[in-house]
């Protein structure tokens, strides 16, 4: 079937319109009158067939890279991926990458072809792409442009591999990881065939660098079908995260838990919001348990398991290349998501000082998604517990209680005003204070804290 018969095909079949941005219609439109073929192309097509707004649009032409250059003289272009045939030109200080047409050669790293080679049949480009939903095209005059029936994969909500499946990911062995992540995040199931060549060809990710694995593992577990995947492709997140291996199955022996160990954790990450620092750390937040299991009167327990399970995540999360942020909030939340909280104000005044709000309602939210994981028989005691942890806060907060030295009534140049020196003693004088203001001791007022301050000096 000819490219404008498959269109004519198309037509009926879709009625789907993509409202394109005045800057890709000029692309299109100067690649078009220069006498080039021009489509919008991949996950664009894709998100915006889900009825989605795309976060990119990528172009692809049948001109080559030079004819592209030509085409936009006097533009903003930046040669980006050059011998892949990219170009990006900047409009309206938006970059829009436009690609020769293409086939890939061999991949012999499974990662990225060994070579490429420009071609002038659409179908051709398409067919080198992974999976069926992103191998599709638009054209806002001809309309879709699906050779291997992306569309109605779409419409059956699967993900399927274009041509061999165990060609594609022998090309690119991260296709295995973004199978895995479209179906978590478009809550789709993934085609038998495609299903088994995941698993057979799982052991190829040890090819890819932790940079890239991390990228799709972080969209992975934001998604709303991560339990069922995590569930179904254990065996794959092994790969990446071997640790994970001592979990599976494991018998956590304790009234307080019905589920074995690993699918406790995939059920308390599901349970957190799409957070992916929150969902980093219940993905990791047992995973010393086995290593910490003692059994006292028939019953398991696990003391010390988040200090060692936080030791662990820092070694895992570095070995994947994560940045030091994303290390110290996800190893700092694990440290703490078994400790208790009583729902008092002076003791949540001093989590608020050790954590800040942003960070203490992150440790809310995951003991929450920790709790909805456990058996029911103890979790409406818990939940009810948080929720006054939650209603104090917020008392905290409207009321600008002061839980930090940042808000506390005098600083430094008040202890010198007083007959303070300059120095550590400064620094010790308004620690103490603080700690009897956060303990409920003392008012933070200014003049009731210097008559504070003036007693311990008197005092020395």
């Amino acid at each position: 079937m000819d490219l404008m018969s498959e269109i004519k095909l198309l037509k009926r079949q879709i009625s789907v319109n993509i409202n394109i941005p005045d800057e890709v219609k000029l692309i299109i439109s100067t690649l078009e009158k220069h006498g080039f073929e021009a489509n919008i192309v991949g996950g664009c097509v894709r998100d915006a067939s889900l009825g989605k707004e795309p976060e990119d649009w990528d172009i692809c032409t049948q001109a080559l890279p030079e004819q592209i250059m030509r085409c936009f003289n006097g533009y903003t272009l930046v040669p980006t991926g050059l011998k892949h045939g990219t170009i990006t030109l900047v409009l309206n200080h938006v970059p829009f990458e436009i690609t020769t047409y293409r086939t890939d050669g061999i991949y012999s790293d499974n990662r990225h072809p060994d070579k490429v080679e420009f071609v002038k049949s659409l179908k051709e480009d398409l067919s080198r792409r992974d999976f069926t939903i992103n191998a599709m095209a638009y054209n806002p005059k001809f309309g879709f442009v699906d050779y291997f029936g992306g569309i109605s994969d779409i419409k059956k909500k699967v993900i399927r591999c274009v041509g061999n499946a165990d060609e594609r990911f022998q090309e690119d062995a991260l296709r295995i990881l973004r199978a895995l992540r479209f179906a978590s995040t478009l809550g789709f199931s993934i085609e038998g065939k495609t299903d088994a060549a995941i698993i057979r060809n799982k052991k190829l990710l040890k090819n890819i660098a932790a940079e890239r694995i991390a990228s799709e593992l972080n969209k992975l577990i934001i998604g709303k079908n991560v339990e069922k995947i995590l569930l179904s492709y254990t065996s794959v997140i092994e790969e990446i995260i071997p640790e994970i291996n001592e979990t599976v199955g494991f018998d956590q022996n304790s009234p307080y838990h019905h589920l074995d160990l690993w699918k406790h954790t995939i059920t308390s990450v599901s349970k957190t919001p799409e957070d992916m620092t929150l969902r980093l750390t219940m993905l990791l937040h047992d995973i010393a348990k086995p290593k910490c299991y003692t059994e006292v009167d028939s019953i398991g327990h696990y003391y010390g398991h988040p200090k060692i399970s936080s030791d662990m995540a820092r070694k895992i999360l570095r070995r994947l290349k994560y940045d030091n942020n994303t290390i110290s909030s996800v190893i700092k939340l694990i440290l703490y998501h078994d400790t208790e909280i009583q729902p008092k104000a002076r003791y949540i005044r001093k989590w608020l000082n050790r954590l800040g709000e942003k960070r203490f309602r992150q440790l809310i939210e995951i003991k929450r998604a920790d709790t909805l994981a456990q058996s029911e028989k103890y979790r409406r005691e818990k939940l009810k517990a948080l929720d006054e942890i939650m209603s104090v806060l917020d008392v905290i907060i409207r009321e600008q209680q002061c839980f930090s030295m940042a808000d506390l009534a005098v600083d430094g140049r008040d202890m010198i005003s007083i007959g303070v020196p300059e120095g550590a003693e400064i620094g010790r004088i308004l620690k103490v204070l603080l700690g009897m203001v956060i303990e409920g001791h003392a008012g933070n007022d200014r003049e009731e804290l210097l008559k504070i301050s003036e007693e311990f000096i008197n005092q020395e």
